[in-house]
This record gives C-alpha cells, structure tokens and sequence, in this order.
C-alpha cells in the first residue's frame, strides 16, 4: 500500500507541474522518464544494497572527519566558550564549521578538481537526458555551490537564456544546497538521509523544471561557455578566500535564524492570541497533511511533519531542521528519511530575493523576469523537494 500512495503521489506532484507547464507540446518525456529511473536506481542502491551502504558510511565518514578538523580550529579560537548545554551551542558547533567546509571548496575548485567533475558529470546527464548543457551543467554545479554562486558560474551565458531556460537554471539553484553548508547539516539530521538527498534533489527540480518551462535548444546553441568560478591566483589565495565565504555565509545565516525564529515566534503569538492557540506551523500541518500522506508519513505523525514542512517553506532549511531534530526520536524512521530529504534544499521564499537579486546584478531584464514567476519558482521547487522525499519514502 505504502508504495502504491507513494507511486500516486509522483504522479500528483508531476501532475501539478503539468498543469503549471507554459508549453506541454515541447515536454521532454525522454528525459523525465530517465531521471526517474536514476532517482529509482541512486535511493534503491544507497538504501537497500551492501555497496549503498558502503558509499554512504564512506562520505559520512569523509564529512565526520572535515567536522573534526573543523571543530579543532573552532575550538581552538573559542575554546571555554562554547558548553554542551548552553544557547551558544549552535553557533559555534555548527555554524562556524561552514568556513572550514568552505575553504575546502575553494581550494578544490582553485585546484580545477570540482570543476572538472562539474564539467563532465553535466556533460553526462546531458547526454543521456537530452537535456541542454547549460542546464545539465548548472543543476550539477549546484549541488557544490550556493545559490549566487551556481547561478554566476554562468553569467557568459544569460544571453542566449530564454524566459523558461532562466526558470530551469533557476529552479536547479533553489532546489539544490550548497556543499558548503552540507556539513552544518549533518550535525543536526542522520547523515545518510541528507546525503542521499543531494542527488535526487539534482534530479528532482530538473524534472519538475522541464514539465513547468520545457526548452528545446538547436545543437549551433547547444553549448556551455563556463565562467571561471574561481579567482584566486594561488592556493593560499584560495583558501583565504573561502574562509572568508565561510565565514559571511555563518554571519548571514546566524542574522536570518535569528530575524525568522523570532518573527515565527511573533506570528505565533498573533495567531494563538485569535485563534485559541492554533499556531502558523500547525496550520501548515493540515495544509500539507494530504499529500504528506501520500508521500509516506504515517497517518499519526503527518500534522507535525506537515508543520516542519510547512515552517521551511516560508523561514527556511535551519530553522525547519532545528525543530525537526526534536522530534526525531519520537517518530518513524520513515517520517525522519522523508522529512529529511525535503528539508534538504534552499526552496523557501528567501530563496526568490536571493536568485532573483543575483540575475538582475547579471541582466537587470532578466532579474526583473526572475521576480516575475518568483512564486512559480518556488512552487516548482518545493514540488521537486516533494518528488524526492516520496522517492526516498518508497524504499523506507
């Protein structure tokens, strides 16, 4: 039964996006139906096989290692500060490890190591999804950069983007999380949950994204002229430069938990204060419930996931997770692996100003159109976070 809702639930999610589509003569059915098959064989594979496992022990244990590390400089700074108990905890257990997993991405990109594994991994979904480069290519580059950055890489070709092209590449960077802060993540929600997410949200909001701005590109265009993404002249360079990303991107989102917690506390006290202690996440509880329950979540448990769901949309991934990893030990595994694996990505409504303010400093036309469909974007990429928290569901 479960994998039947679950089956149902993939088509109500592809449904949706059908309805939104701008152009449904010009769907690539080809491609859909082979990232599907990827999504299917990628959470098979990590959840159910020997060597999944395997892979999956080997990177956690690959990012519990970079967390050590990262916490021995972190310690060594603020040492006696930080308490096992205390309110600081977050801030510099987690958070402040965003800068040492960012100096690593820099150095690996100044060393030409990711963006050849950029390259060629876009060029092979590409290949065998027919999809354009410039999309196949951003939708991987996303996975390892944030948002502005993944959308940068490719500021040479905002020229030949198109209204639905700019959708795509769009909906690949607010579907996506940055590498950068996958570690912060894991030290809040199980590993093998984020982790597994990684790929199947890659997959999910090119899915969605080509049902809702289906492009089709002439081979004389199809081609990727990447700009360098980075800029250091040396390998010192590099690495100050990404302690540097490091470190405003933990300033930035310790500003944004703070500003959103304490507003989500606010409109709580409103909306308890008119209606008798109904609170906002509640009410996302029940909006989402239905097709939470078809995603999986047990029926017992599906209000408060829908909540946590609900509470990312309209704050964002932290403050989501941070509730969340209260409630682990009290439900499901099932309703951990789905919940996870939705909260895994940057589709909230900050995530529009963040894209939408980055093109325009790109293309001030393009930025303004960006603006335009903000609201369908975010539809797009929270039905792809959907997609691929059913995907996960279907082999827990």
């Amino acid at each position: 039964m479960d994998i039947l809702l679950g089956i149902l639930a993939i088509g109500v999610i592809l449904g949706i996006a059908f309805l939104m589509s701008n152009n449904r003569k010009n769907i690539n059915y080809f491609g859909i139906v082979v990232m599907l098959f990827a999504q299917l064989v990628t959470t098979f594979i990590m959840f159910k096989t020997e060597i999944g496992a395997k892979i999956i022990n080997g990177v956690s244990w690959v990012f519990n290692k970079l967390i050590e590390f990262g916490s021995n400089g972190v310690d060594f700074v603020l040492g006696g500060i930080a308490t096992d108990n205390g309110a600081t905890v977050f801030f510099f257990n987690v958070l402040l490890l965003i800068i040492f997993f960012a100096t690593i991405l820099s150095v690996l990109t100044y060393l030409k190591i990711l963006p050849f594994i950029i390259k060629y991994l876009g060029l092979f979904i590409s290949f065998i999804t027919r999809l354009p480069k410039v999309e196949s290519f951003n939708a991987v580059n996303s996975i390892f950069f944030g948002q502005s950055e993944a959308i940068l890489a490719i500021k040479t070709q905002f020229t030949h983007l198109n209204e639905n092209r700019l959708y795509i590449v769009s909906a690949s960077a607010m579907g996506s999380v940055s590498a950068s802060i996958v570690g912060a993540y894991l030290n809040i929600l199980p590993p093998d949950y984020v982790l597994v997410a990684l790929p199947l949200n890659m997959f999910s909001a090119l899915i969605v994204a080509s049902i809702v701005a289906p492009v089709k590109v002439s081979k004389e265009e199809d081609r990727v002229d990447i700009h360098e993404v980075s800029n250091a002249n040396s390998f010192f360079e590099a690495m100050g430069n990404g302690a540097l990303d490091g470190g405003k991107i933990a300033l930035i989102v310790a500003a944004m938990l703070i500003a959103f917690i304490a507003s989500l506390d606010l409109v709580n006290a409103v909306f308890s204060f008119f209606f008798s202690g109904f609170t906002l996440q509640q009410a996302l509880g029940y909006v989402i419930a239905p097709i939470g329950l078809l995603m999986g979540i047990p029926a017992g448990e599906v209000i408060d996931a829908g909540a946590i769901m609900g509470t990312k949309i309209v704050t964002n991934e932290f403050v989501a997770m941070l509730q969340f990893k209260e409630m682990v030990p009290e439900v499901s595994q099932k309703t951990v692996g789905i919940v996870t694996v939705f909260l895994t990505s940057f589709a909230n409504f900050s995530s529009i100003g963040i894209i939408a303010g980055t093109v325009q400093g790109i293309d001030p036309d393009k930025g303004r159109k960006v603006s335009g469909f903000g609201l369908k974007l975010l539809i797009g990429a929270t039905l792809g976070s959907m997609l691929s928290a059913t995907m996960a569901g279907l082999f827990l």
